[in-house]
This record gives structure tokens, C-alpha cells and sequence, in this order.
């Protein structure tokens, strides 16, 4: 299981930092993504980050604004977003899977988080 915190309220334009950590077990071989869902919508891909090669990945709504980064000492994977968007508003899940396939699809991953609310306020 993995543990999603640091999501709040922040204003248009503002940044926010939110973190995913796997207690219990590391991401040494796993992609792990953020996706978001925002009321009413489908759960949608934002990021991910492959911690064997370090690539990264962004949805083309996020990109240029999200940085999807991580620290092994913490085996711990950030999602700083910045130029934040009320469009940005959603419970941001992260997830974890140590297969292959497409990274974009949440139906491939194996580890889920309870979710953090970000709201973004005009």
C-alpha cells in the first residue's frame, strides 16, 4: 500500500508539493505515477517516473507546469505542481507497478494510495 499526503488549498497560479511513500517495500524496480480525479470524471494520468532509468512522463495538460521527482534515500516520489489551475482540482492518487505496459493506464498498476485532495481556488 502506498501513503499520498500533502495535497490542501492553494490559489490559481499558486504551487503545491505532494508526496507519495511505500512503507514496507521500495520502488526499486517499479514505475510509479500519479493520476487525478476530479468529481464526476474518470481517474486520469498525470506523471510517472521509472525508477530503474529515472525517465519521466507527463500528460499534456500537466507538462511544463508538474515535476514528477523522487529521493531513494526516503523512497519517496514528489509531484510539485506549479502554475496551479482550478481545472487542476482533483483527489491526486499515486500508484506503483513493477511490470510493463502502457504507463498512462491506471488498470496496470498493481499499488494504490488513499488519495490527497488538491483544490484550487480562482
Amino acid at each position: 500500500q502506498l501513503q499520498a499526503y500533502g495535497g490542501g488549498l492553494v490559489q490559481a497560479g499558486g504551487s503545491l508539493r505532494v508526496s507519495c511513500a511505500a512503507p514496507g517495500r521500495t520502488f526499486s524496480s517499479d514505475v510509479v505515477s500519479w493520476f487525478r480525479q476530479a468529481p464526476g470524471k474518470e481517474r486520469d494520468f498525470v506523471a510517472a517516473l521509472s525508477w530503474s532509468t529515472s525517465s519521466t512522463y507527463y500528460a499534456d495538460s500537466v507538462k511544463g507546469r508538474f515535476t514528477i521527482s523522487r529521493d531513494n534515500a526516503k523512497n519517496t516520489v514528489y509531484l510539485q505542481m506549479n502554475s496551479l489551475k482550478p481545472e487542476d482540482t482533483a483527489i491526486y492518487y499515486c500508484a506503483a507497478k513493477n511490470k510493463g505496459g502502457d504507463y498512462s493506464a491506471r488498470w496496470g498498476y498493481t499499488y494504490w494510495g488513499q488519495g490527497t485532495l488538491v483544490t484550487v481556488s480562482s
